[in-house]
């Protein structure tokens, strides 16, 4: 099997944490080469991995023809610019949501991998979760029926630390709903099928006194009428959060636990109920059908590096691309400029 030669620029953080090892178990991919700002960090995970070279200067693992893709997991304010370089070098690219610091930024981005002939593909490895495809399905099936109601809430514990670009909405984007938020937008309208058309909401800082969102609330207007909520938070403690994941319809819902994670896991519970009946003054809820659902775990970026190759040798389109993920950020984009309405 062909294997795509892959280039990883930020190769601290995230990328060696759950990137890397994910690759590491792809069948279609190889890292080839790792770049860090900071030299002892690119120098660790070359040997961690056993790649062919660690640089310190994006342009330089730029100059390797070998390299056909590169995943892009450096701190959102460096984006553009090495996204930009990327695309000018040919290389196909994975980024790291968000794309950019503002919408504007990421349509940039966008447009110029488009006039560049390179496939662009964004870091929303959630979709790919077992759970959350099998439920995509089955609300595709209307064993749910028609959304009316949906919600995610999606939180960490992130209290200030000093020199931290994600506490910095100058050098993040924003914080707690773009870091976290961001997710639960996206699966939202991916998972049922439903686009958003308005938004309101709040997004500000409650408890940690950074430079950018510890708390957000979102509401959404979708497509067919139904409402959704997003709750993302950088100050409820891990250990206290579910992390819900929540599809209402006139035949039942869906509720997830503990999906909305790094790792493939958690419960499912549907709910099945007769859309026929009448009003029930007494809203007996004891003659709802409960029932759960199994699916194979597996690796989220692993899955992701996987489809981003195969678009690669197959020359198609990425299955998460920058067009698919403007939306959810214009939503972000919305309630920052506190300007929330129509998209």
């Amino acid at each position: 099997m062909r294997k795509i030669k892959w280039g990883i620029i930020g190769c601290g953080g995230i990328a060696d944490r759950r990137t890397l090892p994910g690759m590491m178990l792809a069948e279609n991919a190889q890292c080839y080469a790792v770049m860090d700002a900071n030299k002892e960090a690119a120098e660790r995970v070359k040997e961690k991995y056993g790649v062919r070279y660690a640089f310190t200067d994006f342009n330089e693992l730029l100059k390797l023809d070998e390299i056909e893709a590169v995943y892009i997991a450096s701190p959102v304010f460096a984006h553009k610019e090495q996204a930009y370089a990327a695309a000018k070098a040919k290389k196909h690219i994975l980024l790291e949501k968000p794309l950019g610091l503002t919408l504007q930024d990421s349509i940039d981005i966008i447009e110029l991998c488009e006039k560049e002939g390179v496939k662009l593909g964004v870091g929303l490895m959630m979709r790919y979760h077992a759970y959350h495809q099998a439920i995509k399905k089955l609300i595709s099936d209307g064993v749910i029926g028609d959304i009316v109601s949906m919600r995610a809430q999606f939180t960490c514990w992130y209290p200030k630390i000093e020199n931290c670009w994600r506490q910095d909405k100058s050098l993040s984007g924003g914080g707690a709903l773009m870091d976290m938020g961001i997710h639960c937008i996206d699966l939202l309208q991916y998972v049922s099928g439903l686009e958003a058309v308005e938004c309101t909401g709040y997004a500000y800082n409650q408890t940690f006194g950074y430079n950018a969102d510890d708390s957000a609330a979102v509401i959404m207007r979708m497509s067919n009428g139904a409402l959704a909520y997003v709750d993302s938070n950088f100050n409820i403690p891990d250990a206290a959060a579910k992390c819900p994941l929540e599809f209402y319809g006139t035949k039942g819902s869906i509720t997830a636990v503990g999906t909305l994670a790094q790792e493939e896991g958690g419960t499912v519970e549907i709910l099945a109920a007769d859309d026929s009946a009448g009003y029930d003054a007494q809203q007996n809820r004891s003659l709802v059908q409960s029932r759960s659902i199994k699916v194979e775990f597996g690796n989220m970026y692993t899955k992701e590096i996987e489809a981003f190759s195969d678009a690669v040798i197959n020359d198609t389109e990425p299955p998460v691309n920058g067009r698919n993920t403007i939306l959810v950020q214009k939503v972000i984009d919305a309630i920052y400029n506190n300007n929330g309405g129509k998209l």
